[in-house]
């Protein structure tokens, strides 16, 4: 058994990965070394049978590419099963309970991965199922956090950059989009993650599209804490400037309306009709900021050596011009294959694999 960091796998077995908040650096450290010695290994084909005849539910309330193939695959590369499980046809469909769910699905298998986005609700789902579960719970992206995506973008940076990261400078841009309403989760991730690493982390965004004030808070603190800085900024030219990386991204507009505590305190099922009713609203206000884009002006703003990140699909011509994403400063695609290596370190420690 590989001891990494000087931490122990009965350290993280059991644990339930909702929000990286509820790791210290250090834990999310040992993440970072168990997901490289992973991708290593994949690269070598070696065989990587940590979690042998392990079983994985995916429930998906939204729709995946990156998120359920990294899970399906990456709980097969570790020797288990990963079940996907669409709520339609489920007895959530009926009503039943999130407490019920979790109990029959963590005494039928040995770990449950769920994504749930819809503001409001979704982390408050998969809280409910946490507090009711006896196998690990794992945040697959909700409406707050998207733990995953944060912890191989972190990866793909330091890829790039070497593991010290003090003082790089990070820009998480909004950028136009039409092809959705995008959670807020991304965003809010990276600046909750990126901060304790003591990363001079520009927010940028047009003004009314603010993340939670909570979580922006937070990634403040976190900033005093470790020697990094959070700014915000109302212009896009502003924050690629002297950047070393830029990660332009839409995020819905759940705050233009500023009634996003009120949503918050609702009913769930009260929540969503607010949403839908406010919809069309969220739209127009999109669409007043049609130039927040990446393209190759943008780019030169940057440092020559920036890099390009976006945790895709990218609303092409919208958020990002072809030549800019598909340009040799783009590592989307490194980005994206880091999903698989640092779902699989979760899984790993979380589900009791042995290092």
């Amino acid at each position: 058994m590989i001891n990494y960091g000087g931490s122990s796998d009965p350290f993280f077995r059991g644990r339930h990965f909702i929000t990286l908040d509820d790791f210290t650096k250090e834990e999310v450290d040992v993440m970072l070394d168990v997901a490289r010695d992973l991708k290593i290994k994949f690269y070598r084909g070696e065989p990587t049978p940590l979690l042998l005849y392990k079983v994985l539910f995916l429930i998906f309330f939204d729709q995946s590419t990156r998120t359920r193939n990294s899970m399906e695959a990456g709980i097969a590369q570790l020797g288990g099963t990963g079940i996907f499980l669409s709520p339609d046809k489920m007895q959530i469909a009926h009503g039943e309970s999130a407490r019920d769910t979790a109990i029959i699905l963590s005494r039928f298998g040995d770990g449950i991965g769920i994504r749930h986005c819809t503001f409001g609700v979704g982390n408050r789902y998969i809280r409910s199922i946490a507090e009711n579960s006896r196998a690990p719970v794992m945040n697959l992206q909700d409406d707050v956090y998207h733990p995953f995506q944060a912890l191989a973008d972190l990866m793909t940076i330091q890829e790039r950059f070497g593991k010290d990261l003090r003082g790089l400078k990070v820009t998480i841009s909004w950028a136009y989009a039409k092809s959705h309403l995008k959670p807020l989760s991304v965003p809010q991730s990276q600046i909750l993650l990126f901060t304790r690493f003591g990363m001079e982390v520009t927010l940028a965004y047009p003004e009314k599209f603010d993340l939670m004030p909570d979580i922006v808070e937070k990634a403040k603190k976190n900033a005093e804490e470790h020697g990094g800085k959070l700014n915000i900024v109302h212009d896009m030219d502003e924050g690629f400037k002297d950047a070393d990386v830029v990660i332009p991204k839409n995020w819905g507009g759940f705050f233009v309306l500023g009634n996003a505590e009120e949503l918050l305190s609702m009913d769930p099922a009260e929540a969503m009709n607010v949403l839908k009713e406010n919809e069309k609203l969220i739209w127009e206000e999109t669409e007043k900021h049609k130039d927040w884009i990446a393209d190759e002006r943008r780019m030169s703003l940057a440092k020559k050596h920036a890099i390009y990140m976006h945790a895709l699909p990218a609303d092409r011509g919208r958020e990002v011009v072809d030549s800019v994403i598909d340009g040799p400063q783009s590592v989307v695609f490194d980005e994206a294959e880091n999903r698989i290596h640092t779902a699989k370190a979760v899984m790993a420690l979380l589900m009791g694999g042995r290092m």
